[in-house]
């Protein structure tokens, strides 16, 4: 029904986002990621929305890019997984290292996220490892993730996704070779060679 808002920032909370659009305040639910790249209060801001309507609320959620708003609509097509949960989930991993961890089949790291147990977890990775797109491996489109917060993994599934490989193809080839060095360079020769 809302596919975005545009407006301009009135107020800002822990968890939420006060859009002004034309005068029309707009309380949209928010992960830490897009609270984190809201402007100050004042300047304009631009949310991908999602309407959810349940028997005693209707409630707004808002992302600051388009893969986060995918995957918010994908975590909350899981069983088990409410628009909160989805919300923590987004809070606590970026895009980038949430689509690694399904992709490489880590329900360990999805396990770090409060509120998610191992069986969530593994049926979190069951249902969603083959719907994972490579922009979100790789980040391409909105940054999801600064440079800085990369690391060696993503990095190194970035350059095989760049060579040609799948982003599957590449994090469980990543995934297999990361314990052997935390260095970018040998991580991506050692993932090449498991290919063949």
């Amino acid at each position: 029904m809302f596919a975005h808002f545009d407006g301009i920032v009135a107020e800002k909370t822990a968890d939420a986002i006060v859009l002004d659009v034309n005068g029309v305040g707009y309380l949209l639910n928010v992960s830490g990621a897009t609270l984190q790249a809201c402007p100050a209060v004042g300047e304009r801001f631009k949310l991908y929305s999602v309407l959810n309507v349940r028997e005693d609320a209707m409630e707004l959620f808002g992302f600051h890019s388009r893969e986060e708003k995918r995957m918010y609509e994908r975590l909350r097509a899981v069983n088990g997984v409410g628009s909160r949960t989805a919300l923590q989930i987004l809070s606590s991993m970026s895009v980038r290292d949430l689509s690694l961890a399904l992709v490489s089949g880590d329900a360990a790291a999805l396990t770090r996220v409060p509120g998610i147990g191992k069986k969530i977890a593994q049926r979190l990775v069951l249902e969603l490892k083959d719907k994972v797109e490579n922009e979100e491996l790789t980040g391409k489109g909105a940054s999801v993730v600064p440079k800085a917060e990369a690391g060696p993994e993503a990095e190194a599934v970035a350059a095989l996704v760049a060579l040609g490989y799948s982003g599957a193809e590449a994090a469980k080839a990543v995934s297999r070779v990361a314990g052997q060095t935390t260095k970018t360079d040998e991580m991506i020769f050692l993932a090449l060679k498991s290919l063949g």
